[in-house]
């Protein structure tokens, strides 16, 4: 790898990153809904590996497989957010952040929602675009990547259908969900959402210097667990009857089995 192709690799995600974002805000001010950055964080991940895999110079099979692995995971992640908000209000999670503008909600909207999650999808897809750009054979760290990448998109997607069906049960209404993988942890589709980008992680640092890539996946665990993700459910979630008591009986993050 060097600097001659790892410039423009960069230079092109950044692009990517701005179109989608661009996109997205348009959408979301035009329907009166900003949740609608939940479906384009998926497919904003997915554009960018697919330029990278395009602009790349690195092995071809190295590239390929990033865009499927992250392909797999954003689109589905993106259709499940499109299925889960469909003919609904915007988030509470907006509403009690855009609650808090001085002047133009519009404008806060697209500096705290939009400009923020365009920063969030170029860092964390550094892992993608230096893979795209690095060559090197199919090792154990590439195997391990694929595996823990298996683990993490499985859990999510299982939460995520154990949910949907649980929610689909008119008797589970006033009820909290502590069935399934539900009730090893109170995140599980956030933990699978980890998995799945520390393998990602794992793939790229397979050669130097993709390794220098770890805060990536830190900032996206950061995400997922203390900033945008689990931290700020557990607040809406507070209220609701029951679920003081399954915080007590059910590990909060990684998978433990119930107390």
């Amino acid at each position: 790898m060097s600097s001659m192709t790892l410039g423009p690799m960069l230079f092109a995600s950044f692009l990517a990153v701005v179109v989608t974002m661009a996109v997205t805000a348009s959408i979301g001010i035009r329907i009166g809904r900003h949740n609608v950055v939940d479906v384009s964080w998926g497919v904003g991940f997915v554009v960018i590996a697919a330029v990278s895999a395009v602009v790349g110079a690195g092995d071809l099979w190295r590239r390929l497989l990033m865009l499927a692995l992250v392909g797999i995971w954003g689109l589905r992640l993106a259709w499940h957010m499109a299925v889960r908000s469909r003919g609904k209000g915007e988030d509470p999670r907006y509403e009690q952040m855009l609650g808090k503008a001085s002047g133009s909600r519009t404008l806060y909207a697209i500096r705290k929602i939009y400009v923020t999650q365009g920063i969030s999808l170029w860092f964390v897809s550094l892992p993608i675009q230096l893979s795209a750009v690095s060559s090197g054979g199919f090792n154990l760290l590439v195997l391990l990547g694929i595996v823990l990448w298996l683990v993490g998109v499985t859990f999510e997607a299982v939460a995520d259908r154990q949910m949907a069906e649980f929610k689909s049960d008119p008797g589970s209404y006033g009820h909290i969900m502590d069935q399934g993988l539900w009730a090893w942890t109170r995140h599980p589709n956030y933990f699978g959402d980890a998995c799945v980008w520390w393998g990602i992680f794992l793939v790229a640092a397979s050669v130097w210097p993709g390794v220098l890539t770890v805060l990536s996946p830190i900032a996206m665990t950061y995400f997922l667990v203390f900033a945008t993700g689990a931290r700020l459910l557990e607040q809406h979630m507070a209220h609701r009857p029951g679920y003081r008591e399954y915080q007590e009986r059910t590990s909060y993050f990684i998978p433990r089995p119930p107390k």
